[in-house]
């Protein structure tokens, strides 16, 4: 209720940015606030940057506030760049938001004037609640998001971005897809932006946009080339255009206050579309789309230097419609569009009268269900059929947001497959993913379906591994069984600081884990250790299954050498090298968006396939959450990226060594008995900054914390040169975390949950 209240005071008092300034000394914001604001709240209010969705960092006073014409205040907020550039450079990513003094009797106040909000909110809390209580009446700051003015012009803000070249870095302030400013910190690279799009009647296309660069110079000279590559989907370019230098001195004056000239920093480039679409359209069974680079060469210490390759963006949605060509009798379609990472991509595809119109009804459908009144309807629709009769027998499994058939849920799964005839099983999967419950034959259903609702609404147990959405009210007669997916050594929950995570922060958070976790009926725990943390950091009070993790019954149910051959054989790896698997984690701060993180290979693979390619291969497993792909192209024969295969379990048994970070995957490799190596090149930060630890991860890891590549192969060999022996700590380690596992967890968990319930 207190979001509520929050969301209603932020629309009442309307910050926005107006206009966003910036000189070679500094960066200026123009700010409008309601009318109705008192000036005393305007004066208290702070602009504040913030290592994104993480601890504020820096607050700027507002300044030159005063009242316009019509009635509304604004004001400005500066920040010195030579004060302030080397503290932002030290930051991926940056988030601007506006403090503001949201006091009791502010909140008094705009109750008072609200007489419907105040009815809406009173007849939401519960009988013992009422708005004078201390959640709702204290003091406290309001967050702000520095969201765009939607009625001033949207500024083309990455004219204005900062480089540090010692650094290579360059600052770009830019907005998000909801508007809100923000800065990000990143390897200095050309910019190109897409102006227009336009495919004319004779399948010609043309493209006019322009660049942006740190190396200004290269802007002033019109005879630097430009050149648009189009790529297929596994990023081989199947074709080239040289681009037409255009002058654009509109956004040198645009620039003007920091002194760049981007004069000649204009492209223009026709395409024909046709020897493209009888080239790659005609076979065409469905849909592809095919990618657009921009590379830009210019003079570089007196030689010619080709940048590489960069994505075109654009921010308009759909930049041309689409034209229908024939090709041979047959019908394609060509479009230009932007997709979701803001790309332009030409896309080709086959056409029927049928196709189009199912096309338009499914673009429809997905705008729909888009929309916030779908999802409003489909959580009331939810929340009404948690009251029909139950299916007594009826079991719904989730892994990873249904994206895997893995982990805890698939060993009890396969378990009450093999031993509980009675019951109905189902997964829900993702369906993006239903391929993969479909090749192991596993019934499923589309997560978010119609069907989905009525089944989730009507099942007996639930059993995940990850947290449920809260908006799915748990029906009085449904069981839910958390598995989770890990021992902890970072700290979760209840235990962290700080949130450095997109779309939250740490009072959210931890507001939300709770009220989660309230929802649970079973906690399964693999050891003692991790049940007191369970239910501290958790705030769980059911019942604790300590029983150790279902999902590692299979390590020692399969741990011989013809199921590990024909695991290898299965995935075409080498039978006489060994294998290392790297499973490093994801890192809080480094992030696309909500739930898709980033992860940069600190590892030198030529290095690592130079000094042991000639007696192992290195597979490697990403985390769930890491959204970019690994290209190991380079290095076929000895690197081989596995982050998409549904269960690391077989990838521990199939593996000779471990190397991790701070990812919870050792714990249960340690079931194996085998040596492990804990490639740590970021500890401190870690440690300190982002999650801190629950033990001395340093002195009782149990395997050599290293920190460089070279580091890793020493360790590798001198693994090798031991036979493969574990860690001196490693006995103790194994006591403590893995004593609980011997190959029945699965049993022990079904038993209690399934078999002998508590009455």
């Amino acid at each position: 209720m207190k979001e509520k209240l929050e969301k209603y005071l932020r629309k009442s008092i309307h910050a926005r940015l107006l206009k966003f300034d910036a000189t070679q000394d500094s960066w200026t914001f123009h700010l409008t606030f309601a009318a109705q604001i008192e000036l005393s709240y305007i004066q208290r209010t702070e602009l504040v940057f913030s290592y994104r969705y993480g601890e504020e960092a820096y607050r700027f006073p507002l300044t030159a506030i005063h009242r316009t014409e019509a009635g509304n205040w604004q004001a400005e907020s500066s920040i010195s760049l030579a004060e302030q550039k080397e503290i932002l450079f030290a930051r991926e990513y940056w988030d601007c938001y506006l403090r503001f003094p949201a006091d009791k009797p502010f909140i008094d106040a705009f109750l008072t004037e609200n007489v419907e909000i105040r009815k809406t909110l009173a007849e939401g809390l519960a009988p013992d609640q009422s708005l004078n209580d201390p959640e709702f009446a204290t003091p406290s700051d309001l967050k702000i998001r520095l969201k765009r003015e939607a009625m001033s012009e949207i500024q083309k803000l990455d004219l204005f971005a900062e480089y540090d070249a010692p650094q290579n870095l360059m600052m770009v302030p830019f907005y998000t897809k909801k508007d809100f400013f923000s800065i990000r910190v990143e390897t200095i690279h050309v910019m190109a932006r897409l102006d227009s799009a336009v495919i004319s009647k004779h399948y010609m296309l043309k493209l006019d946009g322009f660049i942006l660069f740190p190396v200004i110079d290269s802007l002033e000279n019109k005879d630097c080339q430009k050149k648009l590559l189009l790529l297929d989907r596994e990023e081989n370019v199947i074709s080239e255009w040289r681009a037409e230098n255009v002058e654009r001195k509109d956004l040198t004056e645009e620039a003007a206050s920091i002194g760049r000239n981007y004069d000649w920093s204009g492209f223009s480039v026709e395409i024909d579309l046709k020897p493209l679409a009888a080239e790659y359209g005609a076979k065409l069974e469905s849909a592809e789309n095919y990618y657009f680079r921009l590379e830009f060469v210019h003079p570089k210490n007196g030689l010619l230097f080709s940048e590489e390759p960069v994505r075109v963006l654009s921010r308009k949605k759909i930049i041309t419609g689409r034209h229908v060509i024939k090709i041979n009798k047959v019908k394609r379609s060509l479009s230009v569009k932007r997709n979701r990472n803001n790309s332009v991509v030409l896309r080709m595809a086959p056409y029927t009268i049928v196709n189009a119109f199912k096309g338009k009804f499914v673009r429809l459908g997905r705008r729909i269900k888009k929309s916030q009144t779908f999802a409003h309807l489909y959580h009331q629709s939810f929340q009404i059929m948690a009251h029909l009769p139950v299916k007594k027998n009826l079991v719904l499994f989730e892994s990873f947001f249904g994206r895997q058939y893995s982990c805890n849920p698939r060993a009890i799964y396969e378990y009450m497959r093999d031993n509980c005839p009675d019951y109905q099983l189902l997964w829900s999967a993702s369906p993006k993913y239903t391929e993969i419950f479909e090749a192991h034959g596993v019934p499923y259903v589309k997560r978010f379906s119609l069907k989905w609702l009525y089944l989730m609404t009507r099942a007996n147990y639930w059993v995940t591994n990850v947290r449920l959405p809260l908006w799915m009210a748990k029906p009085a007669h449904t069981i839910y069984l958390q598995t989770w997916h890990g021992t902890p050594l970072k700290r979760l929950a209840m235990d962290m600081e700080e949130v450095h995570m997109p779309g939250t922060n740490a009072e959210k958070y931890k507001s939300n884990f709770l009220a989660e976790s309230a929802r649970w009926d079973y906690l399964i725990s693999p050891n003692a250790y991790s049940s007191e943390i369970f239910a501290r950091a958790f705030g769980f009070h059911q019942e604790m299954l300590e029983t150790g993790y279902p999902r590692n019954d299979f390590l020692y149910q399969a741990n011989n050498d013809e199921a590990i051959k024909e695991i290898k054989r299965q995935y075409g790896l080498p039978l006489d090298k060994k294998v290392i698997l790297y499973a490093p984690t994801w890192r809080d701060n480094q992030f696309y968006g909500r739930g898709r993180y980033k992860f940069k290979l600190d590892m030198d693979l030529d290095y690592m396939r130079h000094e042991l390619g000639d007696q192992y291969v290195i597979i490697m497993r990403m985390h769930y959450l890491i959204a970019n792909n690994l290209d190991l192209s380079d290095y076929q024969g000895f690197a081989y990226d596995f982050s998409h295969h549904e269960d690391i379990r077989e990838l521990y048994l199939i593996s000779d060594i471990l190397i991790t970070d701070y990812s919870s995957v050792f714990f249960d490799y340690a079931n194996l008995r085998r040596p492990m190596i804990f490639f740590t090149y970021d500890i401190e930060d870690y440690r300190d900054n982002l999650r801190g630890f629950y033990f001395d991860f340093e002195k009782k890891a149990p395997g050599p914390l290293v920190k460089t590549t070279g580091e890793v192969i020493k360790a590798v060999k001198e693994i090798e040169q031991s036979g493969f022996a574990i860690s001196d700590h490693f006995d103790a380690f194994a006591e403590k975390f893995c004593s609980l596992e011997n190959g029945t967890s699965s049993k022990k968990v079904v038993s209690r949950v399934f078999i002998n319930p508590p009455k």
